[in-house]
């Protein structure tokens, strides 16, 4: 409502005053969606019926965490956060949580191991759903798995699975 207009009830005056314009332009690529978000939108839909979790939030960093929790009753409720999928890297980060459903907890010890494999589950599906894995993708993982194997090895890890041989510290390569 603006100044000239004139209340006709008092619901006039309660009503919540126009926003204001928004001050920042909006960008051309930004009014119109990608082809290729229609293809991140299904997937998130299928994993989501298909694996039975909920989302509890989209984070807008580039990192996630997926977990069940169990009721008194035994009900399980699977939950994930991740990054909304709008390119590869936050579809991998997306895909490596929901793989951590889709593998089951606890099934691989140690828990770096079950890492490898919730990252090999997210690569795989990114591989079937046609989305390209890049070479940061790629990085990601890597670095991942090396810190998860470094950090169980600073938690007293005794014996490391084969598949992480190769994310083994340099210095630790020569011991091994």
């Amino acid at each position: 409502m603006n100044m000239k207009t004139i209340a006709l009830t008092l619901w006039d005056l309660l009503a919540k005053p126009e926003p204001p314009a928004p001050k920042h332009k909006v960008k051309k690529s930004q009014s119109k969606p990608r082809p290729i978000q229609a293809k991140y939108d299904a997937l998130v839909e299928q994993m989501k019926e298909t694996y039975g979790f909920r989302i509890r939030k989209w984070r807008s960093s580039m990192s996630g965490c997926a977990w069940e929790l169990k009721d008194k009753h035994g009900n399980i409720t699977r939950m994930v956060e991740s990054p909304y999928p709008k390119g590869p890297m936050s579809c991998a980060i997306f895909l490596h949580e929901v793989g951590h459903h889709a593998i089951g907890f606890h099934v691989y010890k140690p828990r770096c191991l079950e890492e490898y494999h919730a990252w090999e589950w997210s690569l795989k599906a990114m591989s079937a759903n046609g989305i390209r894995i890049t070479e940061n993708v790629l990085k990601r993982r890597d670095d991942a798995l090396r810190y998860a194997l470094a950090k169980a090895l600073r938690r007293g890890l005794k014996k490391i699975p084969v598949e992480l041989m190769q994310y083994l510290p340099e210095q630790r390569k020569v011991v091994a």
